[in-house]
């Protein structure tokens, strides 16, 4: 079999495109992203989910452009900003939760309590750290990493392989959806934090009737122990409210062009 310089340069292009946008998404996607998970690991996952969605791409949707040239570069770029989108957008959502456990926290006199989070690399609060642990097996359970395959599938159809990237409007959703960071932060830690301002109203009180009495030496405890009764009563509203946040998300990701 004889392949020309133009048959071989235009297969080349037609995995690597791929695999740069499946790379991006492996690498800030939840799940795959994580920092606990090695490199290594994060390439051949990428390079496994290339192999399968190449051979569904009609032919028709790479650009003909040299892959070794201005353009091809120009399209590398935008397949790397496209999957870089994807997979923060969807990261979102984990940061909303972080931010829910940082609110709690606070609130019932833990803020001080930090360890290193294993998704993102940072310090968090350990009350985020159990949201997060929860939060990551409903995702699993619910399949999400698969839909995020899925979604994966469908941009090299909603999104081809071509000189042009994300649109403007694309953009901007992505910018005013940050804006769920707090909006799904507060729907997870509301009833939380209604329940706690009713116990610091009420120290208060007390302080002002009995001034005698150390309110700091009992408030502290008190507060940290309703606080855990309270996140345990409220941990049945934690898996909807995270689920309606990757439902959202999902829907804008889908809406890419």
């Amino acid at each position: 079999m004889i392949f020309t310089g133009a048959e071989l340069t235009a297969f080349v292009g037609s995995f690597l495109w791929p695999l740069f946008r499946v790379s991006a998404i492996v690498m800030t996607a939840p799940v795959f992203g994580a920092k606990t998970v090695p490199a290594r690991v994060k390439l051949i996952i990428s390079l496994a989910i290339t192999s399968v969605i190449v051979p569904l791409l009609p032919a028709a949707t790479m650009p003909q452009v040299e892959v070794f040239s201005l353009q091809g570069l120009y399209v590398t770029v935008n397949q790397i900003l496209i999957g870089i989108a994807i997979g923060f957008t969807t990261q979102l959502v984990f940061s909303a939760i972080i931010m829910a456990g940082q609110i709690v926290a606070m609130q019932m006199g833990l803020g001080f309590s930090l360890m290193v989070d294993p998704q993102n690399g940072t310090q968090a609060p350990v009350l985020s750290q159990f949201y997060i642990i929860f939060v990551l097996l409903v995702y699993l359970s619910l399949n999400g990493h698969l839909v995020l395959v899925q979604i994966m599938i469908d941009s090299f159809t909603t999104l081809p392989v071509a000189l042009t990237g994300l649109s403007t409007e694309s953009i901007w959703g992505i910018v005013s959806w940050a804006s769920y960071i707090f909006s799904g932060a507060i729907g997870i830690a509301i009833p939380a934090i209604a329940s706690l301002l009713v116990v610091n109203l009420s120290f208060g009180i007390m302080t002002r009737a009995a001034p005698q009495l150390n309110i700091f030496a009992i408030g502290f405890p008190v507060t940290m122990m309703l606080g855990f009764a309270l996140v345990l009563l409220t941990l049945s509203n934690v898996a909807p409210k995270s689920n309606e946040l990757f439902l959202n998300v999902y829907q804008l990701v889908r809406g890419f062009h």
